[in-house]
């Protein structure tokens, strides 16, 4: 899966799983601050990535993201 795609994907759920507004979310959005996903949400939204992943996900690998991007960023080599 490309980078592209999963940012689709990731919108996707965004919008229909936690009524984020298509507007807001851009790659560079602050998902706390823009998006207003606290610590729950966050793990929400990569449970519901987590099938689109072949690899397992590191939990010390979410401790840097900020932005929408880190999140496509750091899932993508988990697609392959």
């Amino acid at each position: 899966m490309t980078k592209d795609e999963l940012y689709s994907k990731l919108k996707e759920i965004l919008i229909n799983d936690f009524d984020i507004d298509e507007d807001l979310i851009k790659p560079e959005a602050l998902i706390q601050d823009e998006l207003e996903l606290d610590s729950i949400d966050s793990v929400d939204m990569i449970v519901k990535v987590k099938p689109l992943l072949n690899g397992k996900i590191e939990p010390d690998a979410f401790k840097s993201v900020k932005t929408v991007q880190d999140v496509v960023d750091i899932l993508e080599p988990l697609t392959k």
